[in-house]
């Protein structure tokens, strides 16, 4: 079976709490360059990034009970949140500046544009890499908040599907993460390393999986070495996907279990699976992942307050909404953040081109 997927790499701004609200835009000089956002559609061969509405590759996994696993730890930042960074360089943004008198806009404004949502690096540029990362994470240290950053340049990303790229091999891959860590400062910062690279890769022969999950395994230990307030997490899927203990044994291989390189994995990003659903899915995984108590969760909830589609449409499905605010405060255990990693209201492709900034979505979504 496949899956489908709306991954985008355009930088974004999402809906938050008050607790997640930054507020108000940093200078234009913070900003960082706008990658294209890949196109994306079903797969032939496999799971494609973290799809919407998601359809497992293999057996689905039984919904497992809400309660946490004994091992799970308290969420780590229960006690002292921060306040996530909102990067003002975003589609959304632009598009709420230059269209002062649509109706729409107050609810796109308030509910998507002045929210924080995780910055995407897509292509490959190594030398503009570090100074891209600096500007962000300069920026968010400047105003005490915590930026989230998306590398997202594997080799053979995608398993050649529609949002194909990334680096060339392995080894130039190697030298554009040492660029990011260069850029990472000295401050707080969230990393989703890779969306797909671990729950998708299957595609991949035993030989290049192994390789690919050695050099995920240095990606994290070069990021975590050059900024030890980094904050990395894997891909783990998302609860429609692999089984728990399939996906954590690939975590595993991948160093998602250890503190070098780890704090823990993501779940959900791009796709509409409830809250409720991942958090639990999340618990299974980290128990099966084994590894230091320390390891936590975050979820991509921007687009799952109405759950999946019905028939798991999943290109710009209607009726879909925004689901919990950015925070880094959850109250759940085990749970680190809820991020918004795909910026609401770009496009899957139907509702404009792939990675397009829809304002008919957007304010479907917030309403």
């Amino acid at each position: 079976m496949v899956t489908v997927a709306s991954v985008v790499v355009a930088v974004g701004s999402a809906t938050g709490v008050v607790s997640a609200l930054d507020g108000g835009r940093p200078a234009e000089d913070a900003t960082s360059l706008v990658t294209p956002s890949p196109g994306l559609g079903p797969s032939s061969g496999g799971p494609a990034p973290s799809r919407a509405s998601a359809v497992p590759s293999g057996p689905a996994s039984p919904r497992p009970s809400a309660d946490p696993s004994p091992s799970v730890r308290p969420s780590r930042t229960a006690a002292a949140p921060a306040l996530l960074y909102r990067h003002p360089d975003s589609q959304v943004r632009d598009w709420v500046d230059t269209h002062p008198g649509d109706a729409r806009r107050a609810v796109i404004a308030s509910r998507i544009a002045d929210r924080p949502a995780a910055v995407w690096f897509a292509d490959f540029t190594p030398s503009t890499i570090s100074g891209r990362v600096r500007a962000v994470t300069s920026a968010a240290a400047a105003r005490g908040r915590v930026p989230v950053l998306v590398p997202y340049a594997i080799p053979q990303r995608d398993c050649g599907g529609a949002s194909e790229g990334g680096a060339p091999d392995l080894a130039a891959y190697d030298g554009w993460i040492d660029g990011i860590a260069a850029g990472l400062g000295s401050g707080e910062v969230v990393v989703v390393l890779e969306p797909d690279s671990v729950a998708e890769s299957d595609c991949l022969g035993e030989a290049a999986r192994a390789d690919r999950f050695a050099s995920l395994a240095r990606a994290g230990r070069v990021l975590k070495a050059a900024n030890p307030r980094a904050r990395v997490y894997y891909d783990a899927g998302n609860s429609d996907w692999n089984p728990p203990g399939r996906q954590a044994a690939l975590l595993r291989r991948a160093g998602a279990a250890s503190p070098a390189s780890s704090d823990g994995v993501f779940t959900n990003v791009s796709n509409f699976n409830r809250t409720s659903d991942e958090i639990t899915y999340a618990r299974r995984v980290l128990s099966a992942l084994g590894g230091p108590a320390g390891l936590g969760a975050v979820i991509d909830t921007s687009r799952n307050g109405s759950g999946p589609a019905a028939g798991g449409a999943w290109c710009d499905p209607p009726g879909r909404r925004i689901g919990e605010a950015p925070t880094l405060s959850t109250g759940e255990a085990g749970i680190d953040a809820y991020l918004w990693v795909k910026p609401p209201g770009e496009s899957d492709g139907c509702r404009g081109a792939a990675g397009t900034f829809s304002a008919e979505y957007a304010y479907e979504l917030a309403r």
